[in-house]
């Protein structure tokens, strides 16, 4: 039977934990908030692109897919991948991380996918995938709010060059989408090549464009491609600090 003194140090033990947890929520919280803020900014530009994107694809014909910014709608049907996967640096945040790369190992065996060619954002992923057969190119972490558009930038460029080159069938993008507090949904979306966003309804005749809607199209589809991996990124940053605020709020009680 444990002594009175015993006890009491078991108390203390648990006491100093919930201080601990209580103050790990709290910091989470903040960076929700700064999260969140740093998502509303981005999405403007985000819908704004897309829907440009989504007009300007609707009059592209397909039939020129071996030249210029049609090979980024070419579909080889191959089995060639690279993926950019987005996790988190730090742990302590319940299955935010493992539940993704389960999902993305299992969905790459589905299709067969022997040994893929992974860029990694965040200490998490590379500890799944790096016992895996899988070739990891490059893991990023700890990279300073300010520095992620220029990273996201070098990485697609890399990988939209290999695409375009034929070295690689196809592009993934996996990380979490943040839904709310207590949800985080992972997400697993084809990067390359592209699926043209839905067009919006509108009257064509309004519309003049300079130079060519082809032109303005292939300037734009990298940065489309670009925008969606950082504001993927940001989704899952958002979605860590939630998904550790929970973790460290059912910690604390």
């Amino acid at each position: 039977m444990a002594s009175l003194k015993d006890i009491r140090k078991r108390i203390d033990s648990v006491k100093r934990t919930q201080k601990t947890t209580s103050a790990m929520k709290m910091v989470s919280a903040a960076k929700l908030r700064r999260s969140e803020n740093s998502i509303r900014e981005a999405k403007p530009y985000a819908n704004k692109l897309k829907s440009v994107v989504s007009s300007l694809s609707t009059r592209f014909d397909g039939k020129d897919q071996d030249t210029g910014f049609g090979l980024l709608f070419k579909n080889s049907g191959g089995k060639r991948t690279g993926v950019i996967l987005i996790t988190s640096d730090r742990g302590l945040c319940g299955g935010f991380n493992s539940n993704l790369s389960k999902a993305l190992a299992r969905q790459l065996a589905d299709e067969e996918v022997e040994c893929a060619d992974f860029v990694i954002l965040g200490r998490k992923g590379n500890e799944f995938f790096k016992r895996s057969a899988h070739n990891i190119l490059a893991n990023h972490t700890g990279t300073p709010p300010g520095e992620q558009l220029v990273l996201v930038h070098d990485i697609v460029s890399k990988l939209t060059s290999r695409f375009e080159a034929g070295e690689l069938d196809q592009v993934i993008l996996a990380y979490n989408h943040y839904v709310s507090v207590i949800a985080q949904v992972p997400v697993i979306e084809q990067l390359l090549p592209i699926r043209a966003p839905e067009a919006e309804i509108t009257d064509e005749r309004d519309i003049i464009f300079e130079p060519s809607p082809q032109d303005i199209l292939e300037t734009l589809l990298k940065k489309y491609v670009q925008n969606q991996v950082y504001v993927s990124w940001l989704d899952t940053i958002a979605g860590e600090h939630a998904a550790r605020m929970t973790s460290m709020d059912a910690a604390t009680k």
